[in-house]
């Protein structure tokens, strides 16, 4: 610090130098000619004018003070002397340096603001090319580095530096004598700005909205007092712009993956649906024929059942896919849900004995409209997930309720509740947990299926953190809208 002041000085009595051997050039004259002192007053003023034009105000006051000390030593009587001899010649000595220095600070201030105002000026207009060059560039392109490029070629930079935070990318353009990559990924890590003028070297942390996305920094810049703050701002709407090209890019794939997905499960489901059905056929008719070995008998049946299971899930795979294209309109019929799913809990406490399944009643009866086919299979995921997910032994619990306008099902399984990490995402098509993939084998379907179905009923299935049935476990709750026309009578009390 201490050497950039002492350069500054001597870069001020540099300046100082042509004032000062003006005031010379004009001392020799008037004192040659016998100018009065009040002309040769006049005239030093005009060069102390001159020198703040051309000078700062250190080099301006140096001029003023010589300036004034020449007046006295050759002008004021006694000539040759510094001393003064009248009274009124001392105050005109003090008039001139106070007027000298007043004049020296206006005109140097005025040149200053002036200064600043072409330097803004040439700076804003650099700023707008800039501005002009990125947002040209097409995103489909690697945008963030040439962007690098642009802020050196436009303001001359060594090297410039980007650092995108959100994916830990650093893109960088220039020669770097400084280690400014380095720099820059520091700026980041510390969430804090750096000015080092001694090497030219400035970086800036990018923020948005709140939140850093990354930082930038230069090597080479002039100016960096008008220029750093908004070339940073630049550079975080580039940052910007790239995350939302990026993120809009994703959500397209993904939406267009999604359609091609739900087309080949479509594809794949129609073209099984024919063989299946053969082979269901046939293996019937095999069984039926008689004249069957035991062993024989019991291989028709497993491929009967198996080929029954394949139908029945490949009938799943076609109404998922038709389901995601909104193309399933429920069939609304008047429906008991209390008698459908006794019918269900009779059949899974038989399929799954080893599970203790219980069924508890608020109502006898629930009438709402609603595509039985549909509401059958929603119920068939939730009691499927209870079932294979618990333990031999555990208690699976189902429940009827009636809640203010809708029917209120619920499916309580025993054991290991559902990660809280996870519970957001258990409604996504194809996504298992991590526990559950190792407990069972499945699609990831079954949860995301139900809760279409009862969305395109005008219901919702939600998980319930702690259910009513019980506090340990696992619980979900489907609900569907009572029948308007009925309202009053569709739920009779248990």
């Amino acid at each position: 610090m201490q050497r950039v002041e002492n350069h500054r000085y001597w870069r001020s009595g540099i300046r100082a130098i042509p004032g000062t051997l003006l005031v010379g050039v004009v001392t020799s004259m008037c004192f040659g000619l016998r100018v009065d002192l009040t002309v040769t007053g006049f005239l030093y003023l005009i060069i102390v004018v001159l020198q703040s034009l051309i000078g700062d105000f250190v080099s301006s006051v140096v001029v003023s003070v010589i300036a004034d000390l020449c007046l006295n030593y050759f002008f004021v009587p006694p000539i040759f002397s510094f001393r003064v001899s009248d009274s009124s010649d001392i105050w005109a000595l003090i008039a001139f340096l106070v007027t000298g220095l007043v004049i020296t600070r206006l005109t140097t201030r005025v040149h200053r603001e002036m200064q600043v105002s072409e330097r803004q000026r040439r700076e804003m207009k650099l700023l707008y090319e800039l501005a002009q060059r990125l947002f040209a560039l097409d995103p489909r392109e690697p945008m963030l580095t040439k962007s690098v490029a642009h802020f050196r070629e436009v303001f001359g930079l060594r090297a410039g530096c980007l650092y995108d935070g959100m994916n830990a990318e650093l893109h960088c353009d220039g020669d770097s004598q400084t280690g400014l990559a380095d720099r820059t990924r520091a700026a980041y890590l510390s969430q804090q700005d750096s000015d080092d003028p001694a090497s030219a070297v400035f970086t800036r942390v990018l923020r948005a909205a709140g939140n850093t996305m990354g930082a930038i920094g230069f090597e080479g810049l002039r100016d960096a007092d008008l220029t750093a703050g908004p070339l940073a701002e630049l550079a975080a709407a580039m940052l910007e712009r790239a995350r939302v090209f990026r993120d809009a890019s994703h959500a397209s794939a993904a939406a267009q993956a999604e359609v091609f997905r739900g087309a080949i499960l479509d594809a794949l489901a129609h073209e099984f649906k024919t063989p299946l059905a053969t082979i269901v056929a046939a293996a019937g008719g095999l069984r039926e024929t008689g004249g069957l070995r035991p062993e024989q008998l019991e291989l028709a049946e497993m491929a009967e059942a198996e080929a029954s299971k394949l139908g029945r899930l490949t009938s799943r795979l076609l109404r998922i896919a038709r389901l995601d294209r909104e193309e399933v309109k429920p069939q609304l019929e008047l429906t008991d849900v209390a008698e459908l799913v006794i019918h269900l809990a009779d059949e899974y406490a038989e399929r799954w004995s080893d599970r203790k399944l219980s069924l508890t009643k608020a109502v006898t009866s629930a009438e709402v409209l609603a595509d039985a086919e549909l509401l059958q299979l929603a119920l068939r995921q939730l009691l499927d997930n209870a079932c294979r997910y618990s333990c031999a032994g555990s208690a699976i619990k189902i429940g009827i309720d009636l809640e203010d306008e809708f029917v209120a099902l619920r499916v309580w399984n025993q054991g290991r509740p559902i990660a809280a990490s996870e519970r957001a995402r258990i409604f996504e098509r194809f996504y298992r947990g991590a526990e559950t993939r190792q407990v069972a084998a499945g699609s990831g379907l079954g949860l995301y299926v139900a809760r279409k179905i009862a969305q395109a009923h005008g219901g919702s299935l939600d998980l319930e953190s702690d259910g009513p049935l019980d506090s340990e476990g696992t619980s979900f709750r489907l609900t569907i809208p009572i029948a308007k026309s009925d309202s009053g009578q569709a739920g009779k009390t248990a």
